[in-house]
């Protein structure tokens, strides 16, 4: 016969007064007895006899003082604030880096101790301590791709899972247009172009999306690259799908291939640094004044070398599906410029230069740079929202169709004078 709710609450509370200075064998055997009597689970006894034994005797467990005080937390939102704001799983690889750049470059005076503190701090504890500020910094995408039926049948399609080339060459590219939501006339448009190996990866600001501005910013990145432009994948966009670009590629040896219509996972690497490399930076507004280029041009140029030898990028390296579940393992994160040096396929003399002009760069000198261009933009922006609209005064004739209805509606009706 099972023992009702008032008799458990008796037997545990005389049980409680032999459990509470009883050593472990004893307290074991009080919790084996008091499982039986009431048919309870271990985990419920224990809780039942440490309510019974009051407040007073109720275990506590003992505050542990915090492993990382202010003055390295303060240090963490420096580095933070320097990348960008990344996560701490992007962030904890390139601790140790990030921090001697900023030391080298006088940007974050701190002690050894809170140096070594930080380059032992997990990701976790990063986004622990990081929460409020990320909470911060919370744009959804357009697309302007208008479809180009040249050469379709002429130039191959790639999809995601054709992208095995490990050397780095291979760069896929698209158009981030500037409209602001207005499509009608000529605005900004950003040419983003990224290499699938090492994740480097060039922007360009275009007046308009002519064929010939996007030839003239694919021949400027094609000598600013470390490595030889080996492919190019791109949409179906008309200002890619055309004979000048066919020929620009077929001229320099560049397989020309394009992705399949409506599936931009196709071009997945151009994509989402389109969202972190372009929305993030100059969000969607519409620039369409030499000003705004000349600013998004000057942006542009401090962003380069900040995203590609600063910001860490992790690579997917496996992705299995089990039934509704997709598991996806990524690799270690790492820069753009570090995968260079690590790749076998550039040369030393290459890698060389690359590093000397790693250590004449201050990222934090370079987020205040590209901080300033982006304030130079919202600037300007309010401007434009100030200048008044003029609109032309148009005085109907008698003839227009509007004045012949309105002397129809008074012979026919009257005026409301009368």
């Amino acid at each position: 016969m099972r023992l009702t709710l008032v008799e458990r609450k008796a037997v545990t509370r005389k049980l409680a007064k032999r459990y509470g200075g009883a050593p472990r064998a004893e307290k074991t055997e009080i919790l084996d007895e008091l499982c039986e009597l009431c048919d309870w689970n271990r985990d419920h006894a224990r809780r039942a006899l440490r309510q019974a034994l009051g407040p007073q005797r109720e275990r506590r467990r003992p505050v542990r003082a915090p492993t990382y005080d202010g003055e390295v937390i303060a240090a963490l939102r420096v580095v933070w604030a320097a990348l960008d704001g990344p996560a701490g799983k992007r962030l904890a690889p390139v601790m140790a880096e990030t921090v001697q750049a900023l030391h080298r470059h006088g940007e974050l005076e701190c002690s050894d101790r809170v140096r070594e503190q930080l380059r032992a701090m997990s990701a976790a504890t990063i986004d622990r301590r990081l929460v409020s500020d990320r909470a911060r910094l919370k744009l959804k995408g357009r697309s302007g791709t208008r479809p180009g039926s040249l050469l379709k049948r002429q130039i191959a399609i790639r999809t995601f899972a054709e992208w095995d080339d490990a050397s780095p060459g291979f760069c896929e590219a698209d158009l981030v247009a500037h409209d602001g939501g207005d499509a009608r006339g000529e605005y900004a448009q950003t040419l983003d172009v990224t290499c699938v190996a090492t994740g480097w990866t060039e922007v360009r600001i275009l007046r308009n999306r002519a064929q010939r501005w996007v030839i003239q910013a694919l021949e400027d990145i094609e000598t600013a690259l470390s490595f030889r432009l080996a492919g190019l994948d791109t949409d179906n966009g008309g200002e890619f799908i055309n004979h000048l670009l066919m020929g620009f590629c077929t001229e320099r040896g560049i397989t020309f291939t394009r992705a399949r219509p409506y599936r931009k996972n196709d071009n997945c690497f151009v994509e989402q640094k389109n969202w972190t490399h372009v929305r993030q930076q100059v969000g969607y507004a519409r620039y369409d004044t030499p000003a705004e280029l000349q600013a998004l041009n000057e942006l542009y140029g401090y962003l380069r070398p900040y995203v590609n030898f600063f910001l860490p990028q992790a690579r997917l390296v496996d992705k299995t599906r089990d039934g509704a579940t997709v598991r996806r393992r990524h690799d270690l994160p790492k820069t753009p410029y570090r995968r260079i040096l690590e790749s076998p396929d550039i040369a030393q003399q290459t890698k060389r230069v690359l590093r000397r002009r790693y250590l004449e760069l201050n990222p934090a000198e370079l987020k205040r740079q590209i901080a300033r261009c982006q304030g130079q933009l919202l600037k300007l922006g309010r401007r434009k929202q100030r200048q008044p609209t003029t609109r032309r005064e148009v005085t109907p004739s008698p003839d227009h169709p509007w004045n012949r209805a309105s002397s129809v509606r008074q012979r026919r009706y009257g005026s409301r004078a009368s």
